[in-house]
Parts: structure tokens; sequence; C-alpha cells
């Protein structure tokens, strides 16, 4: 079985189908209405895989997010839950279902676009490279939507629970006390986080996959891309932590200046009392996390390929 570098459906070209006409003249090129459907539907794929991810997951995401921010135990985090009661632990869900949804969704759809693209312009550059820019401007697309990241973060910490009552409120609030500029507070680290990883990701799904045991049915198949999905997911994870340490940190605050990454992670750094152990506290729930979240989007979104 041949290995393909970089996991693409729209590299194979679908079979064009009756073109429309009217008085026997083409309205539309033969094939083009299928082709648009068979583009469209990546998006469609990825927004419905991120939308199941994100209200199995978020409970879990929400003590990972008080353990970045304040470097405590999974144990402490779980309590502080538990103190702010029911009634709060979806609190902050909109913005990350928004945001995750048309992520997912630009994520799997841009790079299908992009690459196909790319591909038929980009004649004798190796397909490898063709694809893994194609992943970089997909991935830098998606910190289009840094605002509601921005809000999921106010909306989880407890230090603002009294000033912020709900995503539209907080949207309100930044944009009539402090601008735009304020919403994307914590945009770089975002940056240096999307483009490489979406890299990495696309670029190892289908050696990964190839690796795994033959599947023989669709139990199998959807099992394979759970595994190939989550472990890539984890590892990103793992990998990437400390830019979501700093992002968590950069958009917990309100006003004041914007500090570079650098300097926050220096910050950071100095909290915790010049530990690697104490930077990546909670890595390990982000990892069972990612493991998790990656496992259901992927083998949702495959899932979702073959039955649309």
């Amino acid at each position: 079985m041949a290995v393909s570098t970089m996991d693409s459906e729209s590299a194979r070209t679908p079979q064009p189908q009756s073109a429309l006409t009217k008085g026997g003249h083409s309205l539309m090129p033969a094939g083009a209405l299928s082709t648009s459907r068979h583009q469209g539907k990546h998006y469609v794929c990825g927004s419905i895989a991120a939308f199941t991810n994100i209200v199995i997951t978020f409970p879990i995401q929400k003590v990972l997010f008080r353990q970045q921010l304040h470097g405590v135990l999974a144990t402490e985090a779980v309590r502080q839950l538990q103190r702010d009661g029911l009634r709060n632990l979806y609190r902050g869900l909109l913005p990350p279902l928004l945001q995750k949804s048309t992520t997912v969704a630009i994520m799997f759809g841009l790079y299908e676009d992009f690459s196909r693209v790319l591909l038929d312009r980009a004649g004798g550059v190796p397909e490898l490279v063709t694809r893994s820019f194609a992943a970089a401007l997909a991935g830098t697309t998606e910190a289009i939507l840094t605002p509601f990241e921005r809000v999921q973060t106010l909306l989880q910490d407890h230090r603002h629970h009294g000033r912020f009552n709900n995503t539209a409120h907080t949207f309100r609030t930044l944009l009539t006390e402090y601008g735009v500029r304020e919403c994307y507070r914590g945009l770089v680290p975002i940056l240096l986080r999307n483009g490489p990883s979406n890299v990495l990701f696309f670029g190892l799904r289908g050696p990964i996959k190839e690796q795994l045991p033959e599947a023989t049915n669709k139990a199998g198949h959807l099992v394979n891309d759970f595994v190939c999905g989550g472990v890539l997911g984890a590892g990103l994870g793992i990998m990437f932590y400390p830019l979501n340490v700093v992002k968590s940190r950069a958009q917990s605050q309100v006003g004041g200046a914007f500090k570079p990454c650098g300097e926050v992670l220096s910050t950071v750094w100095r909290e915790r009392g010049g530990s690697l152990a104490m930077l990546f506290r909670g890595a390990h729930l982000n990892y069972h996390r990612s493991l998790l979240s990656w496992g259901i989007i992927n083998a949702t979104y495959e899932l979702l390929l073959k039955l649309l």
C-alpha cells in the first residue's frame, strides 16, 4: 500500500456529472456542481466534528485552563470548579463552540482548497512542500478568530466572573471600552502555534495511519482514524503547551500594555520558580484531553466524509 505524505481527498478528481442545461446550452461546466459540493463538505464535516468534540470535552478543558493559568494541581482545579457550582460548569461554552467549530472547518476546508489551488499552479514544486505551505496558510487564517479564544479565557477565569456575564456582554465590553485590538490580545502565540501544528498534523496523518493494522470494516476504520488523530493531537499538544500557557496568561489580562511573548513566558517562569515541571503543570491532562479531542475530531471528520 502506497504511503501518502499528506492525506488529501481533494487530490482525487471527482467524476463529472451531467451539466445543468437550458435550451440545450450548458449553464455550468460539467462536474462543477459536484466539485463544489465535494469541496464544501470538508468545511461541513470539520465543523460538525469540532462541535461534537467541544460538547464532550469542555469540562476537562476548564480544569486544564485553571492549571495553565494558576499552576495548580488537577485536584485543586477540580475543587475550584466545584466551588463555582454546576451552574457555571459550562460557563464560557459558546465562544469555544463557535470558535472551534469554525476554526476546524477552516483548518480542513482551507487545507483542501489551498492544496488544490497550489498543486494546480505550482508545477515542479514537490508535493510535500506545496501541502505543507497549504497547511501553514490554513493555520494562519484560523487566527482571525482569536477573539473567540480571548472571550473564552475571560469567561473561564473565575477572577472575571463578576465583571463579564456572558459571551455577548464580554465582546461588547471589550469593544466599547478597549477597542478591537484588545480582542486580539494573545494573537502572537496563537500564530506561532497554529501554522507549525497544522503542518505537522496534515503531514503526519497519512504516514501514521499507514502504520496501523489495516482496517477491514467501518468500525476498524473508525478506530484507526481515532488513534491516528488522538496520537497526533496529544503529541502536538505537549509540543506547543508552553505557547498555550503564554496565551492563557496574556489573554487573562484586560487592558494595559501588550507584552511580548518572551516577557510573558519569563514572568510565568519566575513565578513558578524556574521549574520546567511547573511550566508544564497541566500537560498530562492536556495530553489526555488532546488524545480524546483529536481522536473524536479526526474519526468524526473521516466518518462524515464517507457519509456525505
